[in-house]
């Protein structure tokens, strides 16, 4: 007694198509970032004290921000009100 067993699968059905060629490594995704960003971002680098950076990530997970989201709200927030100032 022998049984014929489905040759074909529902689950090679779900599988993402074939790319050719290796998976990028984690360095290599990471430069491709950073490449894209170019184009439209300016890196900052600055030195705080410890205590404000402390306060900085408290505020930043306080309003569910990314540090970067954060430093970004506040530096349109006193554009704003220095442009508000200059033409009062």
């Amino acid at each position: 007694m022998s049984q014929s067993t489905n040759v074909s699968s529902s689950s090679s059905k779900n599988k993402r198509p074939y790319r050719k060629g290796n998976p990028l490594s984690t360095s290599e995704r990471q430069q491709a970032l950073v490449a894209r960003r170019k184009d439209t971002h300016k890196e900052i680098r600055v030195y705080v004290q410890n205590a404000l950076k402390e306060e900085f990530q408290r505020l930043c997970e306080a309003e569910g921000l990314t540090q970067t989201e954060m430093l970004e709200v506040l530096i349109k927030t006193a554009s704003s009100r220095l442009a508000g100032d200059v033409t009062e």
